[in-house]
């Protein structure tokens, strides 16, 4: 766990940057009182936050905060942090989603010129090989995670929120993969859901 100021600076930027595009909320989770590094984390975390007026920012220890995610998770908007504390809370929140097969990811990259944003977009899961081939993955990851793209690469946030809506669309409708399933509910397999989002977004649906 060896980070360095810049570094720190390089995160924490990030994380405020996407928290003014939600709702300018920033949690910045780190173990102050215990981690001499996350000492360091909060100062530059805290001396960062001064260029973000806009942007409401609160530290939060990482066992508080796993905690409140479970007991209150609406609180959190943008939470930025270390790797492995985000390592373990993402993975933590995925159960709040009901599976990691609906949890989109982004790796972003310093704001370059122009505005423009570079980022590798992924599901949580990643390629998932035992699977492969079995048409039982979830895909809405994956879909969600193009809206991610959308939103932070190519700055098109209206076309990021149509597949979104469309996702939430194809769920509010019952349709789910054996990941998300429960007791007596339809399953459908990787295509089918695909086909589905993409019916809602050709005004199909």
């Amino acid at each position: 766990m060896v980070y360095t100021t810049p570094e720190i600076e390089r995160v924490a930027r990030v994380g405020f940057q996407v928290a003014r595009k939600r709702r300018k909320r920033l949690a910045s989770v780190d173990k102050a009182n215990v981690l001499a590094v996350s000492q360091l984390w909060r100062e530059t975390v805290t001396r960062v936050g001064k260029d973000y007026p806009d942007v409401a920012l609160e530290h939060v220890l990482v066992d508080n905060c796993s905690m409140a995610l479970v007991h209150k998770p609406t609180h959190f908007d943008t939470i930025v942090t270390e790797n492995t504390f985000g390592d373990i809370l993402s993975d933590e929140a995925a159960i709040l989603a009901g599976s990691m097969g609906m949890l989109p990811s982004a790796s972003l990259g310093p704001v370059g010129t122009g505005g423009r944003q570079f980022g590798l977009y992924e599901p949580v899961h990643g390629t998932a090989p035992d699977i492969a081939g079995r048409g039982v993955a979830n895909p809405l990851a994956a879909i969600l995670s193009a809206a991610l793209l959308l939103r932070y690469s190519l700055s098109m946030s209206e076309a990021a929120g149509w597949i979104e809506a469309a996702v939430l669309r194809v769920l509010e409708a019952g349709y789910r993969t054996a990941d998300i399933a429960g007791p007596g509910e339809k399953k459908v397999g990787t295509r089918e859901m695909g086909d589905h989002v993409v019916k809602v977004l050709e005004g199909q649906g």
